[in-house]
């Protein structure tokens, strides 16, 4: 994978392991739900590509939970 950049990718979400699991979350609701896509064009064709995409483009965000809150499957 050439764009986006993990450094890139890395200054939207905090961590590896939360790039992936958003990304691999995005992937799975795209490839259930087709059409789902949110940007104009893609470079990638691939759902994983395409979930990086709108994570650099800020159209995807990962929500932080609070302290006091119980785990959230929330994204």
């Amino acid at each position: 994978m050439l764009y986006p950049s993990i450094d890139n990718l890395l200054t939207k979400i905090d961590s590896k392991y939360s790039l992936v699991s958003v990304a691999a979350k995005r992937a799975r609701y795209m490839q259930e739900n087709k059409g789902s896509e949110v940007l104009y064009s893609y470079k990638s064709y691939k759902y994983v590509g395409k979930a990086l995409e709108e994570i650099y483009a800020d159209e995807l965000v990962m929500k932080k939970k609070n302290a006091n809150e119980t785990y959230s499957d929330e994204v």
